[in-house]
C-alpha cells in the first residue's frame, strides 16, 4: 500500500510541476481568452486586469485609466503539451505589436500590448521571442516585457464572454453575447490588421 501511495504522490506531483502560467496583454481580453482556449496544452484562460497600482480594480476604473492597469489574461496550460515559447510564439502573432496606444479599434492604456513574465526564466523566453517576432516582422517592436505584479480576475461576465448566451444590446440590436462577439471582432478590425501585418504568419485570424 505504501508504493502505491507514493506512486500516486509522484504521479500528483509531475502532473503538478508540468503546469504553468502565462500573463499577457492583447488588447480586449474577451479576443484573447477566445484565442488561446483554442490552444491545444491550454487548461484555462482567465480574463482580468494587472500592471497597475489600484488594488481590485473594476472594468469601469480600467476602461476610465487612472489604474494603470493593462486588460489581460492569464493562461494555465500544461507545459508537456505547449510551451511557454510557443504561448508567446502566438501571442506576439495573433496582435499589433508596433502599436503603442492601444489595439486595432480599442484604444488607450488599458488596451496596450504587454508579456508579465512569473521568473526570471519566463522573462530571458519573453525577451528572446520578442527579439525574433521583431526579426520576423522586420519592424520595432513596442511591447514591453514587464514584470509580473498581481493579477486580478475581471467580473464574471467577462469570462468566457465569447460563447456567453445572454441577450446584449449593439448597435445592431440585441444579439446573445456570442453573436455581439463576432460582430464587435470583426466590425474592430481585429483578424483584418493581424493578417495585414503577419501574412500566413498570423495566429487566430478569422
Amino acid at each position: 500500500m505504501k508504493w502505491v501511495l507514493l506512486a500516486l504522490a509522484m504521479t500528483a506531483g509531475g502532473a503538478q510541476a508540468a503546469t504553468e502560467r502565462a500573463i499577457v496583454a492583447g488588447g480586449c481580453f474577451w479576443c484573447v481568452e477566445s484565442d488561446f482556449e483554442s490552444v491545444p496544452g491550454v487548461k484555462s484562460v482567465v480574463s482580468g486586469y494587472t500592471g497597475g497600482t489600484t488594488a481590485n480594480p473594476t472594468y469601469k476604473q480600467v476602461g476610465k485609466g487612472g489604474t494603470g492597469h493593462y486588460e489581460a489574461v492569464e493562461i494555465t496550460f500544461d507545459n508537456a503539451k505547449v510551451s511557454y515559447a510557443k504561448i508567446l510564439e502566438l501571442f506576439f502573432r495573433s496582435v499589433d505589436p508596433t502599436d503603442a496606444g492601444g489595439q486595432f479599434c480599442d484604444r488607450g492604456d488599458s488596451y496596450r500590448t504587454a508579456v508579465f513574465p512569473l521568473n526570471a526564466g519566463q522573462k530571458a523566453v519573453a525577451e528572446a521571442e520578442k527579439g525574433r517576432a521583431a526579426a520576423d516582422l522586420r519592424r520595432k517592436i513596442v511591447t514591453p516585457v514587464v514584470d509580473a505584479g498581481r493579477f486580478y480576475k475581471a467580473e464574471a461576465y467577462h469570462q468566457d464572454y465569447y460563447k456567453g448566451s445572454n441577450i446584449v444590446i449593439t448597435r445592431r440590436g440585441p444579439k446573445a453575447q456570442s453573436e455581439a462577439y463576432k460582430f464587435y471582432r470583426t466590425a474592430c478590425g481585429r483578424d483584418k490588421r493581424v493578417k495585414q501585418l503577419w501574412g500566413k504568419a498570423a495566429a487566430f485570424a478569422h
